[in-house]
């Protein structure tokens, strides 16, 4: 069923996933545990009932650049479990008609993975139901250096092209904002409407950190390993209320 699109709800969720760890202790488990759960049991129903309440997008934030400094032995386990979900939980979305994205640096991931990631990106870029973003090695400081970068690389190879020809004026390589969102990760994605981060922490860690401006937050108290379609629903009624000014 398809659902008009009104103001109340949000075209765009993205969800900062913090507490795996601390779930998993609480409960006198091993650390990987949290991830497990989220992975295996919490992105699904997300995914399908933020699509079913008429969300376009919805993005989690599953690997910081920052979280390369963690213990050895829980990253190994943190790729392995990346693997599985792009073998098997990533298949039952494309059945499902989810798009699948990816934003981040996967450079720095296992070859494998960064061709499987792929697939699966150019396998579900047809599909509609809802699009899922996933952050993989992101963070917002690393992305807008990497865009800057990108647009460098641009103009050098615009002055190689054109150096036989007429000088290029400066002002065609002058940038707007609008034209620097070309060069970032999420270009083609709308920013996002609701930031929602578990765990209690009261920040953003430097995530979507260009897109998010006019970002409306909401500090979940609940874990990750915790976040159930009911409480998606009270992030959305949460997001109902706010009125959005946009600097206005």
């Amino acid at each position: 069923m398809k659902h008009a699109h009104n103001k109340t709800i949000p075209q765009h969720i993205a969800i900062i996933m913090d507490g795996n760890r601390r779930w998993a202790r609480k409960r006198g488990l091993p650390i990987i545990a949290g991830h497990r759960k989220v992975a295996d049991k919490m992105l699904e129903p997300l995914v399908e009932h933020a699509a079913k309440k008429g969300v376009k997008f919805i993005t989690f934030w599953a690997f910081s650049t920052e979280n390369w400094q963690r213990n050895k032995k829980e990253i190994a386990g943190i790729i392995r479990i990346f693997r599985h979900v792009v073998r098997k939980r990533w298949q039952k979305l494309h059945e499902k008609g989810v798009r699948v994205e990816v934003i981040g640096d996967i450079s720095k991931f296992p070859a494998d993975l960064q061709t499987s990631l792929a697939k699966v990106v150019e396998e579900t870029k047809n599909n509609q139901t809802i699009t899922a973003v996933f952050a993989l090695n992101y963070g917002g400081r690393d992305e807008i250096v990497r865009a800057i970068n990108r647009v460098i690389s641009r103009q050098t190879s615009d002055i190689r092209q054109k150096h036989d020809q007429a000088p290029v004026p400066a002002e065609s390589w002058k940038l707007t904002t609008e034209s620097f969102t070309e060069f970032l990760d999420t270009f083609g994605i709308p920013d996002p409407d609701m930031i929602v981060r578990t765990g209690g922490e009261q920040r953003l860690s430097g995530f979507l950190l260009w897109q998010s401006q006019y970002s409306e937050l909401f500090f979940a108290p609940w874990y990750m390993p915790e976040f159930t379609p009911e409480k998606l629903d009270v992030v959305i009624e949460e997001f109902a209320k706010r009125q959005r000014r946009y600097g206005r």
